[in-house]
């Protein structure tokens, strides 16, 4: 099993944001993007954060992300409108299109924002958390490139199709629940290669169609509850890529293929002002009253208490940026390097950066 260290927040930060800017990326979206990732290992969701790095790099260094986006915001309505990425660096268009949605919806008290051609956006759980922070009701939802095998089928054609969804409450962080409509996300495959981990059998297949544990094999992942993670992930397609004329299903960019190329993904964020359905007061305290009741439930055997959905991750959360963050090993050896290498995605070389 591979070794896991401890690094402070600002250490990896300044370690991430350092590599991007190595292969490329502008000093601000580099920032940026430094800032969702160890937020997503912050709150345990490794496999949206530094191990995502390599790949970032990569595809930055070989031109498949537009370093001078010209990001414009196209408003098609009181409540509607569309943010055009031009295939920048996914973090910092989305948490531009973020900025016009909350905007939007305090004005409105909704808005429905899709984003037009962005890279690879990451924990969709950073953008809704963000939201809620406004007093907003957040969902948001995005494409990924097929990676899937359909319920009752043997070839990939969906992606893993992620959802989020957050709201403010009386105390404490927002509740915030982030999930793929897989079993697991692939980023749970990195994150299982990078440490060299056996995975579950019913996380995945290989190229043959049958169940494996090894994550090097992975050939498509399988939808979370069969039919209904894949009706899930339909929706997702619909609402992200199709809704936006966009590229869906299988003909969605491949994340690995081809790294020179842009990937011309689509998000949505819908965002509702609770003031304008209910007392905003109200509604925060029946949240946390849910939250109560569900923490006074008796757990069941093998449990020690009963959680709100994410609630574990904003556990990690507030002890990692405190006490440090686990990182593997071989994650940080490579940030901690002077090469941008690409053997992790099935490719060999390297070159230097300094």
């Amino acid at each position: 099993m591979e070794e896991t260290l401890t690094v402070q927040p600002a250490r990896l930060h300044e370690l991430i944001q350092d590599k991007l800017i190595q292969a490329g990326l502008k000093e601000t979206h580099a920032d940026t993007v430094a800032e969702h990732l160890v937020f997503a290992d912050a709150c345990g969701i490794h496999s949206h954060g530094a191990v995502r790095v390599d790949y970032y790099a990569e595809r930055i260094a070989k031109g498949g992300v537009t370093l001078d986006p010209q990001i414009t915001f196209e408003r098609t309505g009181a409540s509607t409108g569309i943010v055009h990425g031009d295939n920048g660096v996914g973090q910092y268009v989305a948490l531009r299109a973020l900025e016009y949605a909350i905007d939007q919806a305090k004005e409105s008290g909704a808005a429905i924002v899709g984003v037009k051609r962005i890279s690879h956006c990451g924990a969709l759980s950073y953008y809704v958390k963000r939201a809620a922070e406004e007093n907003l009701i957040a969902i948001s939802m995005c494409q990924s490139d097929p990676m899937v095998v359909p319920f009752g089928g043997s070839e990939n054609y969906f992606g893993t199709n992620p959802i989020a969804f957050a709201a403010p409450r009386e105390n404490g962080a927002p509740v915030v629940f982030d999930m793929a409509t897989t079993v697991q996300a692939w980023g749970k495959i990195l994150d299982a290669r990078s440490k060299n981990q056996d995975i579950p059998d019913t996380w995945a297949v290989d190229a043959n169609g049958r169940p494996t544990t090894n994550p090097h094999e992975v050939n498509g992942l399988l939808p979370m509850a069969g039919p209904k993670g894949f009706g899930l992930m339909m929706m997702v397609d619909v609402l992200s890529g199709m809704l936006l004329g966009l590229p869906f299903g299988k003909n969605v960019s491949s994340m690995y293929s081809d790294l020179t190329e842009k990937r011309n993904l689509g998000q949505l964020f819908i965002l509702i002002d609770p003031k304008r359905f209910t007392d905003l007061p109200s509604f925060k305290h029946s949240i946390e009253t849910m939250i109560e009741e569900l923490h006074d439930i008796a757990p069941a055997t093998g449990f020690n208490q009963v959680y709100y959905p994410g609630e574990t991750n904003q556990v990690k959360y507030d002890k990692y940026m405190t006490e440090g963050i686990p990182v593997a090993k071989q994650v940080l050896d490579y940030l901690e390097s002077d090469t941008i290498h690409f053997d992790q995605y099935g490719k060999t070389g390297s070159f230097a950066t300094k």
